[in-house]
């Protein structure tokens, strides 16, 4: 579609049709420019965008799994950390490549239609797909070898990954507008994505865990989208502190922050 054809049509459905098709090719230009420069078409090239979280999570899965049942017949070890370590690692690496994003990406920005929104969406989506990718795989893997069972609520497990890629996205946007004007800020990122892991509910359910602690826990969106996963892929966990809704809540008011927070900065940015 070209968008000379609609030059003198100001407003209506479209000019957001034309607007939404040019952020398609260049999030899809920005992806593909991400996989080159970060993997290369040496060795594997890119099929290190799964290979190298499938590594990660089968070092985790081997440190802390074990074959049988815990807490429920269902619940089994291997399943239970693969699922919980590669979505983590969906929040840890959308966060942890946000507050460079600009700075590596700036140059972009002398093309009218790349906006920095782009460059982070690029990187979030190309996180999401590679990881996903690695975490069916090597689910699929446990369940061949008979240490994991199939989902038992596939659209709540996909839910609430969809999620956990939302809310890491939205943070990112904050996080990218206030590293560029702070370079203080990327000093923090990093070690506060390894404390929250523990305490993320990556690695428990909350019924497992006692008052008032429980009830501290419940108030994390982190714990609230990883009791949506366990929920979704163990039929023994019931999710019974989960609120989707309040998750979104979240979602949405970061995502409207971290726009806001990048259109502040963008006045800021130069690109001589």
């Amino acid at each position: 579609m070209s968008a000379g054809r609609h030059v003198g049509r100001p407003g209506g459905l479209s000019e957001l049709v034309v607007g939404l098709d040019v952020q398609r090719h260049v999030v899809g230009a920005l992806i593909m420019r991400e996989l080159h420069t970060r993997y290369g078409r040496e060795n594997i090239g890119y099929l290190w965008m799964i290979v190298e979280p499938m590594l990660l999570a089968i070092a985790v899965a081997l440190l802390h799994g074990k074959s049988g049942g815990m807490h429920g017949q269902d619940l089994q070890p291997v399943p239970f950390v693969l699922g919980g370590y590669c979505v983590f690692m969906v929040f840890r690496s959308v966060i942890g490549r946000a507050e460079s994003t600009l700075e590596a990406n700036k140059p972009l920005l002398f093309h009218r239609a790349v906006t920095i929104f782009d460059m982070l969406l690029a990187r979030a989506l190309l996180e999401g797909v590679s990881t996903f990718a690695a975490m069916t795989i090597l689910l699929a893997g446990a369940w061949a070898f008979g240490l994991a069972q199939l989902p038992a609520r596939p659209l709540m497990f996909l839910a609430a990954y969809m999620l956990m890629l939302w809310f890491a996205f939205a943070l990112s946007l904050s996080i990218c507008a206030a590293a560029y004007l702070s370079k203080a800020v990327s000093k923090f990122v990093h070690p506060l994505t390894y404390i929250a892991m523990p305490i993320s509910g990556a690695f428990f359910v909350l019924s497992w865990i006692p008052e008032p602690f429980r009830g501290w826990l419940v108030w994390s969106p982190l714990n609230q989208i990883f009791e949506m996963l366990h929920a979704g892929q163990f039929q023994s966990i019931d999710g019974r502190y989960l609120d989707p809704l309040y998750v979104m809540e979240w979602c949405l008011a970061l995502t409207l922050v971290g726009l806001l927070a990048l259109r502040a900065v963008r006045p800021h940015v130069h690109l001589s």
